[in-house]
């Protein structure tokens, strides 16, 4: 009994964290998101019309489906280049020094702020950036490419320069704890290395999958800025509409955007959690 009672007082201070900054806030958005408004006040209220017109607005549609696009999107391309540079590092690169010196190497990006990764894009990208000065001097375009800059492609490069580590160390540290004498089992077995990758390594990293899926997704779920500076305001996701109604002071519509944006990825990742049980997993 003495055990029971010392272990609720150790769990105590944890329970306590998550109720003040995470279950009242998540609370607090969902009764705001009931308030009526108007331009210079909130109305304490119970009302539905920010939920109904946010569901049936053709705007609200459009961005969570460009928002979802974005999400697999980055998902799919942070996927392949994750899983490639930690299998590289994991089973190719033998001393365990270079290994740390390579994993430093990816992380060196991740020394500078976001705002800066990204702008870091536009001069490269642009009309008269780099990449078009190159194509035009070499003589593969007599023009500029409009869609490097200011487009869904610029945008979901920003997001794969930024989120590919996300899914980089948890695939990596999946791989590192994957016994060789399996690899080196099936090699001498007569598997070729994309059977070996298919059948052993793919499989035994299905939770650093899932959990780098988990990073990647919730990100690009709920970025704004991203999108704002990198499409140059001609594309609309969910966090775009909603800093956009907090900047015009309409929080309630605002907190029922954010709802709806977590339930959606909620169920996001509920039909992740179908396929592989993380717990079990790890």
């Amino acid at each position: 009994m003495a055990s029971s009672r010392m272990s609720y007082l150790q769990v105590t201070p944890l329970v306590m964290v998550m109720l003040l900054f995470l279950v009242f806030p998540v609370l607090t958005i969902v009764v705001v998101s009931f308030w009526d408004f108007n331009a210079y006040s909130l109305i304490p209220d119970l009302i539905w019309d920010n939920y109904e017109f946010l569901l049936t607005s053709s705007v609200t549609l459009k961005a969570y489906l460009t928002t979802l696009f974005y999400a697999l999107t980055t998902w799919l391309i942070t996927f392949v280049l994750g899983f490639t540079v930690a299998y590289y590092l994991a089973f190719h690169i033998r001393s365990p020094v270079i290994q740390g010196l390579m994993f430093v190497l990816c992380t060196i990006p991740f020394l500078t702020s976001n705002i800066i990764r990204m702008i870091s894009w536009i001069p490269l990208l642009g009309r008269n950036g780099l990449v078009n000065s190159g194509l035009q001097g070499m003589g593969l375009t007599s023009e500029p490419v409009e869609w490097l800059l200011y487009s869904d492609f610029s945008v979901i490069l920003a997001f794969v320069h930024l989120y590919t580590l996300f899914m980089v160390i948890p695939v990596f540290n999946s791989m590192m704890r994957i016994d060789r004498n399996l690899v080196e089992a099936a090699i001498d077995a007569g598997a070729s290395t994309w059977q070996t990758i298919v059948r052993i390594i793919l499989p035994l990293c299905k939770s650093g999958i899932a959990i780098g899926s988990i990073f990647v997704v919730t990100l690009v779920m709920g970025d704004f800025i991203t999108v704002r500076l990198m499409s140059g305001g001609l594309s609309a996701s969910v966090g775009v509409l909603i800093h956009n109604e907090i900047s015009l002071l309409q929080y309630p519509a605002a907190a029922a955007g954010a709802v709806v944006l977590l339930l959606t990825v909620l169920l996001l990742l509920t039909i992740l959690f179908r396929f592989i049980n993380i717990r079990q997993e790890l």
